[in-house]
């Protein structure tokens, strides 16, 4: 899209807005599908929020939340998901999503977003707190699979059917993070492309792109999800594997450690827009180039 026209959804590729870039994409409005805040940085209004909204005439924005706690035992916090609320009533945005992880208990905050086993009495709860979401919000979520790096002893149900039954029991949409399924396959030795059609095609409705680190543990090379570098290589191919199932689906590209200039970001958006925009048979040849 152009700045001026009409917003007409997120479509496309679009980029996660961050303070740094802010005043880059006010003066330039690049070539952008939608851009994608955090809900936290928002909640309290002030000078950002109003920055925002000066941006949302000219952009569709996703509102992606990252500390709701969707999959914690605590009950959830009133407070927290009023404010989301009404910053969602504020920004009208076109997707609102949140993580299958928890990072809250007892009251203690953490700075993650921290995992939990799939199993039948996990699923039956976290059914019933994206309901609860869904109905303060009165809208539809979506749902982000998370990275992982460690494994419950008795998780029984495959992450994608866990995702899926949520998405089909509640309503919700689910957010592909095709750097997360990439970390977390190659982390525990997974078949990434069997992962992606695992999961039911109607529910996708957001995928995100992003970069990660290696670390070495133990003599094992583990993958870390984090958001700071370029897209890596397999992740472009496990990209097109997901556009050959799930169609055109608006796509985010992540960047959150390390930030780069705002044209490295661009670039990175414009890459996943030809990867979008290419026929079924152009994708083919890339992937075995």
């Amino acid at each position: 899209m152009t700045a001026g026209d009409e917003p007409q959804g997120c479509r496309g590729v679009g980029i996660g807005l961050r303070a740094p870039h802010v005043a880059g994409v006010i003066a330039r409005r690049p070539m952008l599908a939608f851009l994608e805040v955090h809900a936290e940085n928002y909640m309290h209004g002030g000078p950002a929020l109003a920055l925002l909204e000066r941006l949302r005439r000219d952009y569709p924005v996703s509102v992606h939340a990252v500390g709701l706690s969707l999959a914690g035992a605590d009950v959830l916090d009133a407070r927290h998901l009023a404010r989301l609320h009404r910053l969602v009533q504020r920004l009208e945005p076109q997707l609102v999503s949140e993580h299958l992880a928890w990072s809250v208990a007892d009251g203690t905050y953490f700075n993650h977003l921290l995992p939990l086993p799939y199993d039948a009495d996990t699923l039956d709860a976290m059914c019933a707190r994206v309901a609860r979401v869904q109905d303060v919000l009165a809208r539809r979520i979506l749902v982000e699979n998370p990275s992982r790096y460690l494994r419950f002893r008795h998780s029984p149900i495959p992450e994608a059917e866990f995702l899926g039954e949520l998405a089909r029991r509640t309503g919700c949409g689910i957010l592909l993070d095709i750097n997360n399924v990439y970390v977390s396959c190659r982390n525990f030795d997974e078949d990434a492309h069997a992962y992606l059609d695992a999961l039911p095609k109607g529910a996708i409705a957001e995928i995100h792109l992003a970069g990660y680190a290696t670390n070495q543990v133990d003599g094992h090379t583990i993958l870390i999800d984090d958001h700071g570098s370029k897209i890596a290589e397999p992740v472009w191919r496990l990209y097109a594997h997901a556009l050959e199932l799930f169609g055109p689906v608006p796509t985010l590209v992540e960047w959150d450690t390390n930030l780069p200039e705002l044209d490295l970001l661009i670039e990175e958006a414009a890459t996943a827009q030809r990867w979008l925009d290419a026929g079924p048979q152009a994708r083919d040849d890339a992937n075995a180039a």
